[in-house]
């Protein structure tokens, strides 16, 4: 029977992992602006079911998921980008 020494023992299971924080893309590139009329840079943020990627997923900060939101749900509402993709 092995005794408790009262150290924890590390496996290749519990290791702590060391995962990279994501910087936000509109604050490393100030050029980059959000606009309702860019598609191109909504689309990225929109699935293929028609769901806004989440800030975990994304990797924004919450001032730019916010001002990402508010201009999808105007590209939907004026018809620029759909609500969901086509059923094939």
């Amino acid at each position: 029977m092995r005794r408790f020494t009262g150290k924890k023992r590390i496996s290749r299971y519990n290791k702590p992992s060391f995962q990279r924080r994501r910087v936000c893309r509109f604050c490393g590139d100030k050029s980059l602006t959000i606009n309702y009329k860019n598609t191109d840079i909504l689309q990225n943020f929109v699935t293929e079911r028609g769901k806004i990627i989440a800030r975990r997923i994304s990797g924004n900060c919450a001032k730019h998921q916010r001002q990402i939101t508010k201009a999808i749900k105007i590209a939907r509402n004026v018809a620029i980008i759909p609500f969901t993709s086509p059923v094939v």
